[in-house]
């Protein structure tokens, strides 16, 4: 680790300000630290972001604001988030360690970086998103927890997020503020796809940051989950997971919102498996056929190929649970 100066920022302007000259937000810790002792990132400048908005509260329309700096603990546990947005407490409650969510805050969490082996691996692995141009040893190496969708020949590594999964379902609007002003960003629309530059993680531009996120209203009649499925039961990233929110109609899906985790460079939102179902049928049959349709264009490498089918049963199963009639 290299030698570096810390700086505590009381308000957004003086984050801001630190951001711009180059300094990395400090949140949690629970990634940046890690990716520091692991030489991955080394920062010259670090700002303590802990002290910006930790607010959890109701918007004017019916909607949920959450400040930046909001642990996921504070989150899951919040009375509102739990009776209205469910499935995203419990997509916090699958994710890491009590111990770790009780540090992890709202941004930090959307701006993780990969768990990719190969990634942290700077000594003996080429990496792409490390080092533009280098190479990416995951695609010929083992390869069983990478990307089946949007991946490229330059990178394969997937998003480690279950909260953002869930904020992708959720239709979450992402507030931004820097040297330009403030801007609003859907979070489907925050991270890239790998492409050729890997190493370009989000559309946040220099010296931008996140200030918080913005949850438009879930009305009440819809049913909404969250299920991670995994090597083992706790502290293990995603194999598959999916997000759902569903509102059903005399047995026929009148509105439905899909994403999918582990299977990506980003949070998935599954507009094809949307698209597939919208008026039609609540039937098992109904489900498996849109989830053939997001995963068609699936590429599986030569370890995850089972990440096809298991994303479609995934898919079959929470949406049969969720619209299940209760007597």
């Amino acid at each position: 680790m290299i030698p570096f100066t810390y700086t505590r920022a009381s308000d957004a302007a003086g984050a801001i300000h630190a951001v711009s000259a180059g300094a990395k937000c400090l949140g949690g810790g629970t990634n940046l630290v890690d990716l520091m002792r692991e030489n991955i990132e080394q920062p010259t400048m670090l700002v303590d972001v802990t002290g910006l908005s930790r607010v959890i509260d109701e918007t004017r329309n019916g909607g949920l604001i959450i400040g930046s700096a909001a642990t996921n603990t504070a989150i899951a546990e919040n009375r509102l988030v739990r009776t209205r947005y469910p499935l995203l407490s419990r997509a916090i409650v699958a994710g890491a360690s009590s111990q770790i969510r009780n540090m992890a805050t709202m941004a930090g969490n959307i701006m993780q970086r990969t768990r990719c082996t190969y990634f942290y691996d700077d000594e003996g692995s080429r990496c792409n998103k490390r080092q533009p141009g280098q190479g990416c040893d995951a695609i010929e190496g083992f390869n069983r927890n990478h990307a089946i969708l949007g991946a490229s020949s330059a990178c394969i590594a997937t998003h480690p997020s279950d909260m953002c999964v869930a904020l992708a379902a959720l239709d979450a609007m992402v507030h931004l503020q820097g040297g330009s002003g403030a801007r609003i960003l859907a979070l489907t629309e925050l991270h890239r796809l790998p492409r050729e530059r890997p190493d370009l993680e989000t559309m946040l531009e220099p010296g931008e940051l996140i200030t918080a996120v913005e949850l438009p209203p879930l009305p009440r009649d819809f049913r909404s989950t969250y299920r991670k499925v995994r090597d083992r039961a706790s502290y293990a990233f995603a194999l598959v997971s999916v997000a759902a929110a569903v509102r059903t109609e005399a047995g026929r899906v009148k509105e439905v919102r899909l994403a999918l985790g582990g299977v990506a460079h980003k949070p998935w939102r599954a507009r094809k498996a949307e698209q597939a179902l919208q008026d039609g049928p609540a039937t098992e049959a109904a489900f498996r056929a849109a989830a053939e349709v997001e995963l068609a264009d699936a590429r599986p490498l030569k370890d995850n190929a089972f990440k096809i089918e298991l994303a479609k049963r995934t898919m079959v199963a929470v949406l049969s649970e969720l619209t299940r009639v209760v007597p």
